[in-house]
């Protein structure tokens, strides 16, 4: 499936502890096992999670002497709002690639909103709460029913129908935006009740899908140091039942994305490089 325009996943939020960067690093991990050539940019060059996570891997293949499928990575680390900069970039890391992630900062950024706008997938993860709900749409505080899209809602809306508009004039890819629930925990089922009854009602408005991601679970904050995934199963020992409840969380979590695979099939990809970036 290797093309010119590498296929675009932008995980964005504009609330941070959403498990955004997490979820950015298993998707792209869970598509180099399936075969495919995957870089990464993060747009957070001060905590840059994606990168230190993917910093890892590549440290632990070499401490253990073992080869993992790899993403190609870097951060940006330019002005602001040099959207022509990131572009190039871009364009560079994304050269004979299938798919490029992007991870960007908890909070409004305007080379966050530049992506976002460019993605062919949008990513946006929220935890069963509804301050993160009100991200998206503002509720009635008696019935939970949605009032109005907010803000990243209207701001989303906006970018699909030029993206529409543009994808009609050039036969190019539509924009698909979903929101997806994360961190969710197993308690509170009335509250959860409502999140996904304003959810579903606020997807009819807003034109996003509504996907399950991961659950709140200790392994993925104990993943990080190494830099390995759940799917790296032949490098973490034994597992415990609820390990492998997340493996199939992040399975089916892939899945629900419905991505665009490459023809060949599953393949062991490349270790992990790290792209050296040549201008600030």
């Amino acid at each position: 499936m290797t093309a010119p325009n590498p296929y675009r996943i932008v995980f964005a939020n504009e609330k941070g502890g959403t498990g955004k960067s997490t979820t950015a690093v298993h998707v792209a991990i869970a598509l180099a096992y399936q075969g495919a050539k995957v870089a990464a940019i993060d747009l957070d060059p001060r905590q840059r999670t994606l990168h230190r996570y993917l910093e890892n891997r590549a440290e632990t293949e070499r401490r253990r002497g073992i080869a993992l499928p790899g993403v190609t990575f870097t951060v940006y680390d330019g002005g602001a709002a040099d959207i022509d900069d990131l572009d190039d970039l871009a364009a560079q890391i994304g050269q004979g690639q299938d798919f490029l992630v992007f991870d960007t900062p908890g909070k409004d950024d305007p080379l966050a909103r530049h992506v976002a706008t460019t993605a062919d997938t949008l990513v946006t993860p929220l935890n069963d709460s509804f301050v993160d709900f009100d991200l998206i749409g503002q509720v009635d505080p008696e019935t939970f029913k949605v009032r109005k899209l907010s803000f990243y809602a209207e701001l989303m809306w906006d970018a699909r129908k030029k993206r529409a508009n543009k994808t009609i004039a050039e036969q190019g890819r539509e924009l698909d935006w979903i929101v997806l629930r994360n961190r969710t925990q197993h308690i509170e089922a009335r509250n959860m009740k409502r999140i996904n009854a304003a959810l579903e009602e606020l997807s009819r408005r807003a034109g996003f899908r509504v996907s399950k991601g991961l659950s709140e679970r200790v392994i993925f904050r104990e993943l990080f140091p190494s830099g390995l995934t759940l799917l790296d199963k032949d490098h973490l020992g034994d597992l415990g039942t609820s390990h492998l409840v997340a493996r199939q969380e992040l399975r089916s979590l892939v899945a629900g994305l419905n991505l665009p695979m490459p023809a060949s099939g599953p393949a062991k990809a490349p270790p992990a490089a790290e792209l050296a970036r040549t201008a600030a």
